[in-house]
């Protein structure tokens, strides 16, 4: 028999999966052990401010594309360069290096997509204009509007940018940051990271190292304009409370206006107390003056 969290949480979860019908983000649950395990994408947004070390080089795969093909890496075709097509062989794909790149459909959403670029492909009898070479360059280092440094892989992230990870609700914060970065093949210790819960109203709440971020995703409801999972430095994220939150979205001369507003009445406050004491000190001065010379000893 479930307990009652499980069963709270299988009562969101209908929810969640409901808002997602049709799309992948829908989350399956399963029983092991009489524990109910979720399992699914979560969507992770970057908020990061520092840059990204990527990996240099990857495993030094060999890829052997299929005969018809005419595209070198998801979501960079050769004719979508302005290239033409040359019948040529092509022999082995080298894969010496890392990147991120976007593909056309996902432009709108602003989503990193995971690829394997720098990939050294023979042509024979093939020569490219100066102008045809700097689109594929364009193409390579240009990561979401930033430009990836290709000779250090020093990357940041464009804030606001979402991915995704595939988890399950047995795992911890440190898992889920782990599972991220070796996703993408970023060099960064795990530590440097942690998640925070961000909601519209500009509060946010750092996720403890204990707590399990799918099922919060889950409690917290599926609606990602309410509340989105962010990624943050370690050390530069800070939380803010619900009661902070409410005055961050205001302009300057507003929020200097209740600065103004709180220190009259501050002021107000003060003035009340020091009425009173003076009153106070008067009566028992008056009763010291009332009694006998010899009651004072």
């Amino acid at each position: 028999m479930w307990g009652h969290k499980q069963v709270t949480l299988l009562s969101y979860l209908k929810t969640y999966n409901l808002y997602y019908e049709g799309q992948n983000l829908q989350l399956r649950h399963r029983e092991e052990e009489e524990e109910l395990i979720v399992e699914g994408l979560l969507n992770i947004f970057w908020g990061l401010r520092r840059p990204i070390r990527l990996q240099m080089q990857d495993d030094h795969e060999r890829i052997r594309p299929p005969p018809s093909s005419t595209s070198w890496h998801s979501g960079c075709n050769l004719d979508s360069q302005g290239l033409p097509f040359v019948s040529t062989s092509i022999t082995v794909i080298q894969l010496t290096s890392v990147f991120f790149t976007l593909s056309e459909e996902s432009e709108t959403s602003a989503q990193l997509l995971r690829t394997k670029s720098d990939a050294g492909i023979l042509r024979r009898g093939q020569r490219r204009s100066p102008s045809d070479q700097r689109k594929i360059r364009r193409h390579r280092f240009s990561i979401n509007g930033h430009f990836y440094n290709h000779k250090t892989a020093v990357f940041t992230p464009a804030y606001g940018s979402v991915t995704n990870v595939r988890i399950n609700s047995c795992m911890r914060t440190p898992q889920v940051i782990r599972v991220l970065l070796n996703k993408f093949k970023i060099e960064n210790s795990p530590d440097d990271f942690t998640l925070y819960l961000v909601h519209a109203s500009g509060e946010r709440v750092k996720l403890k190292r204990s707590d399990y971020p799918l099922v919060l995703r889950v409690m917290q409801g599926p609606c990602e304009q309410v509340c989105k999972v962010f990624l943050m430095e370690a050390d530069l994220g800070e939380e803010v409370t619900y009661d902070v939150a409410q005055y961050i979205k205001f302009e300057m001369p507003v929020l200097q206006s209740f600065i103004t507003k709180l220190k009259e009445e501050e002021d107000r406050e003060v003035q009340k107390l020091r009425r009173r004491y003076n009153s106070l000190r008067g009566v028992i001065e008056k009763q010291l003056h009332c009694l006998p010379e010899g009651a004072m000893m």
